[in-house]
């Protein structure tokens, strides 16, 4: 039994009891509204455009926490919006239970955001198909309420998806469709350790990873399984998962930020968006018209108290902020950066000791990248410490700007929660492609919290995702700079020395039996703890380099 400490974290210190808590609204309208389908509207040819004006004249707000909207239109045998807990997953493709009346927004703190839960079924087979070649499943061309992140989910958590996943979506307000794009379809082993509370106790999906795709409003998407051996006569196919459904993800709007600050304001880091040697970033969709791109929250050498505090903090939020109140304040959107002098007064340390601590680095908590505090568990976990870091790539794709990263982790932390049934967002920590580094999963980024990252290694090690795909493209140099600040830091809070080894017990894993003793370098990549290709061969190779720039800030 991994060792586990739970603990809920309320409004209980004397600085959240001087905040008031949100009320519900009276008659004020959602943040964000979702069009329904009318009942005529049909599945999109390839040059349709964007609903009609009848139907963007039906609006609906987002359904209370808890429960599952369904448009009430023809589209309620296959269609189901969820905006509290994600829709009741069935194998037949029969509409889920839902809430039709809209609710008023609780609190203009809380963001706004839904999401689409499509069944997918067998497609029309092509006149040119193989007999005997395994069915292809998906949804042909159709409208959707724009969304900018897209998954499919199935049922059974242990099953596996042998196939390929590929989505076209049009952007919103256009006729113009995206070529096929590639989901990846291995991400099992980003998740709770097996035989864990948050594995165990809670309706955990399997899933592909999530893939950004921008502000859409239009969606196609093909499920082929994979075939069988031509030379094994006796080889079949292996059937698709049962329950699929396409996660249509819309991450609503986040923190309002000042106009015209860039993003990369880190100090120390640059401000261009490069994907780093010699790789331009590609270009990414905008928001679409009445919605204003998020931005992160601008990293600066000024003490925490001038974070702009809001002027009313629901108990969730302050909840999440209180566990990082000796860092900056309640409410903060950023946790400010320190000098390595300024770090080494702010830890107590014995007499005599030598410390090997990097500087702490400008850190975007949630608060600043916009999570709505309501979609996690209550409850925060802790393990006993911190040994590792394991260095992920999201596998969302590169098509982002570092204005849109916010929006793309609030994407990812509702599709970890509401489509694959996580307690939270699943990594401790993210980094864009400019090197701003951001707060992941709830309980203080100073504690050691329990992620949903490294299957078989989530006890005692910290997760870093760096937001992006790295199979075949270079990381940015500044988000390696950004993995090696963030661990200087975090695992010297903890002793641990980047450049070193550790001995780690694994959970179960594809690559390690439960109870397996494996001795792993300090900063890993997740392919070192489980058959997988994160963090992207790429970024791997990049890993010996942000050892060695982490161990010479920690001023080893």
């Amino acid at each position: 039994m991994r060792a586990l400490l739970v603990t809920s974290v309320g409004v209980t210190c004397a600085a959240a009891l001087t905040l008031p808590l949100a009320t519900p609204a009276a008659s004020a309208p959602a943040p964000h509204s979702a069009s329904a389908l009318p009942p005529s509207m049909s599945p999109a040819s390839p040059g349709a455009g964007p609903p009609s004006a009848q139907a963007e004249a039906t609006t609906r707000e987002a359904p209370a926490p808890g429960t599952s909207e369904t448009p009430g239109t023809s589209e309620t045998s296959s269609t189901s919006e969820t905006s509290g807990t994600s829709a009741t997953f069935g194998t037949s493709g029969t509409s889920d239970t839902s809430e039709t009346e809209p609710r008023q927004a609780e609190s203009a703190a809380e963001p706004a955001g839904s999401t689409q839960s499509l069944p997918l079924a067998p497609l029309a087979a092509p006149s040119n198909r193989v007999a005997g070649a395994p069915a292809v499943q998906g949804l042909p061309q159709r409208d959707a309420r724009p969304f900018s992140l897209v998954g499919v989910v199935w049922d059974d958590a242990e099953a596996e998806l042998h196939g390929t996943v590929q989505v076209r979506t049009r952007a919103t307000g256009t006729t113009r469709w995206s070529e096929w794009q590639d989901v990846e379809t291995h991400n099992a082993e980003h998740a709770a350790d097996l035989g864990s509370a948050e594995r165990e106790g809670r309706t955990v999906r399997g899933a592909t990873a999530p893939l950004w795709v921008g502000d859409s409003d239009g969606v196609e998407v093909r499920v082929r399984p994979e075939a069988p051996d031509p030379q094994d006569r006796a080889a079949t196919s292996v059937p698709l998962p049962e329950g699929m459904r396409l996660e249509l993800v819309d991450p609503g709007e986040g923190p309002g930020e000042n106009p015209g600050e860039g993003p990369g304001a880190n100090p120390g880091e640059g401000s261009a968006e490069s994907t780093g040697e010699g790789s331009a970033p590609e270009p990414a969709r905008g928001a679409p018209a009445g919605r204003a791109a998020a931005v992160p929250a601008r990293f600066a050498d000024a003490p925490a108290a001038a974070a702009t505090l809001p002027e009313v903090l629901t108990a969730e939020i302050a909840a999440a902020s209180a566990v990082n109140a000796e860092l900056a304040e309640l409410g903060a959107t950023v946790i400010p950066a320190l000098s390595r002098a300024e770090t080494l007064e702010s830890v107590n340390l014995a007499p005599g000791a030598k410390p090997y601590i990097g500087p702490r680095p400008g850190i975007v908590t949630r608060k600043g990248w916009g999570a709505d505090e309501k979609l996690r568990e209550k409850n925060f976990a802790y393990t006993k410490t911190v040994k590792a870091a394991f260095v992920h790539h999201s596998a969302t794709g590169n098509n982002y700007t570092c204005k849109q990263a916010p929006s793309v982790l609030r994407g990812i932390y509702r599709y970890h929660v509401k489509s694959s049934g996580w307690r939270d967002f699943g990594y401790n920590f993210a980094v864009d492609k400019c090197g701003n580094i951001y707060e992941g999963r709830a309980g203080g980024v100073t504690k050691a919290v329990l992620g949903a990252h490294t299957l078989g290694f989530n006890t005692n090690t910290m997760g870093i995702a760096v937001l992006g795909s790295y199979a075949s493209t270079n990381p940015p140099a500044a988000a390696v700079t950004a993995v090696s600040k963030l661990t200087a830091w975090k695992l010297g809070l903890f002793g641990r020395n980047p450049k070193g080894k550790i001995t780690l017990v694994s959970g179960g894993s594809n690559k390690y039996k439960a109870g397996v003793k494996v001795k792993m370098n300090v900063i890993s990549g997740h392919r070192d703890g489980f058959a997988t290709e994160c963090p992207g061969a790429r970024l791997y190779k990049k890993l010996g380099k942000a050892r060695t720039t982490s161990a010479k800030l920690q001023g080893r």
